[in-house]
C-alpha cells in the first residue's frame, strides 16, 4: 500500500485527490506545521529535505521514496493508470500547465504570502522600514505578474473544461494546478466576479466525490 506523508495546508492534498480518482489504496501519515509555519523535524526522517508530500511505494520489489508533488503526480499516473489519450494540443497543454503550476504560478503566490510575514518578524523598531521596502517590492515585481497569469488561466478555462484541451476529465495538469488556484482565492488575488471561469473550475473540482473523500482523509 502507498504511504502518503501529509503535511497540513500543503501540496499533499492534491496527491490524495489523485489517489482517490485512481481508486488506489493508500495510508495517510499526518504532520502538523509548527508555529513558524515550517514542517516539523520528523519529516527529515522520511526525506533529506523534510518536505511534504512524500510517498512510499514498492516498484518491482524495490522500496521507493519519492518527493516533489508534480513528480509524484506523473509517477502515479504512469504506474496506476488514469492517463488519458490526449490530442497533440491536449498533450502540450498538459505538459505546459503541469510545469507552469510549480515553476511560475506557485512561486508568485508564495512570495506574496511571505513578504507580508517578513516585516512582522523584524525587530519592532525596524518594522516600518521593512514594511515599506517589502511593500514596494511586492507592488513593483509581484503584483503586476498575478493579473497577467490569472487572465491567461481565465481565458484558457473559459474555452476548456479541463487544462488539457479535449480531455474528458482531470489530467496531470489539473492535479498540479488546483493548489495554485486555491492560493489565488485565498490571497484574494481573484474573485468570482473578476475570474468566473477559474471560480467555476475550482467549484467543479471541490464537488467531485474523489476530492471530497480526499479531504476527509487529509484535512480541510
Amino acid at each position: 500500500m502507498i504511504i502518503v506523508h501529509h503535511l497540513n495546508n500543503s501540496r499533499a492534498q492534491r496527491i490524495l485527490w489523485l489517489l482517490e480518482e485512481l481508486n488506489v489504496p493508500y495510508e495517510v501519515r499526518k504532520y502538523q506545521r509548527m508555529p513558524n509555519y515550517k514542517a516539523p523535524p520528523s519529516l527529515l526522517e522520511i526525506h533529506p529535505l523534510g518536505k511534504s508530500p512524500v510517498i512510499e511505494d514498492s516498484n518491482e520489489g524495490e522500496h521507493i521514496i519519492l518527493a516533489e508533488s508534480c513528480a509524484i503526480i506523473m509517477y502515479l499516473l504512469q504506474k496506476y493508470g488514469g492517463k488519458q489519450t490526449l490530442s497533440s494540443e491536449g498533450t502540450l497543454d498538459d505538459l505546459y500547465y503541469t510545469y507552469y503550476a510549480e515553476s511560475t504560478l506557485r512561486p508568485l503566490i508564495v512570495v506574496r504570502q511571505r513578504l507580508s510575514r517578513f516585516a512582522d518578524r523584524a525587530p519592532w523598531y525596524l518594522r516600518p522600514l521593512f514594511r515599506y521596502v517589502l511593500e514596494a517590492y511586492r507592488v513593483m515585481y509581484v503584483d503586476p505578474e498575478l493579473p497577467r497569469n490569472s487572465q491567461m488561466i481565465q481565458e484558457h478555462l473559459s474555452n476548456n473544461p479541463w487544462f488539457a484541451r479535449g480531455s474528458d476529465g482531470p489530467a496531470a495538469a489539473d492535479y498540479a494546478m488546483i493548489f495554485g488556484l486555491e492560493g489565488l482565492i485565498a490571497e484574494r488575488a481573484i474573485t468570482p466576479e473578476s475570474h468566473p471561469a477559474i471560480t467555476r473550475y475550482i467549484d467543479k473540482i471541490h464537488a467531485r466525490p474523489a476530492y471530497r473523500a480526499a479531504l476527509k482523509k487529509g484535512a480541510e
